[in-house]
């Protein structure tokens, strides 16, 4: 597998490959168990933001490392209407569409490090790592 992959997201078929890949990409990491099912999760949460908000956009997943740390870095981004309030955003139960809002907040929790960055009418990145315990 290379070392980093992007997955272009506009289908719900595309959300799927996207957490068949992290997942892959994870398990080479030497993340196993539940960790792999959590990534899983929030990749899903990510990529069906991009779908439900920007209709398309992609996901990267690639290794990473903080000295002897290793991981895996997720990059959603998409070029959709952005976020007026990420705070906002963040909360649960927040949602500016059907959903229940838990989408990003809920992808927060499961991660170890989390970012979104977002400009109205530009799109919008979040930015995730896990770490292999």
């Amino acid at each position: 597998m290379a070392n980093d992959m992007q997955v272009g997201i506009s289908t719900s078929a595309d959300i799927v490959t996207a957490r068949q890949r992290g997942r892959e990409l994870a398990s080479e990491l030497g993340f196993s168990g539940s960790d792999l099912t959590v990534l899983a999760t929030a990749i899903s949460e990510v990529a069906r933001n991009i779908i439900e908000h920007a209709k398309e956009g992609e996901v990267i997943l690639e290794p990473t490392h903080n000295g002897s740390k290793q991981g895996i870095l997720i990059i959603a981004s998409d070029r959709g209407p952005g976020i007026p309030d990420v705070d906002r955003a963040l909360q649960d139960g927040y949602s500016s569409g059907k959903g229940l809002g838990l989408g990003l907040p809920g992808a927060k929790r499961l991660m170890d490090e989390f970012k979104v960055v977002s400009e109205v009418g530009k799109g919008t990145t979040v930015t995730m790592k896990k770490w292999v315990r």
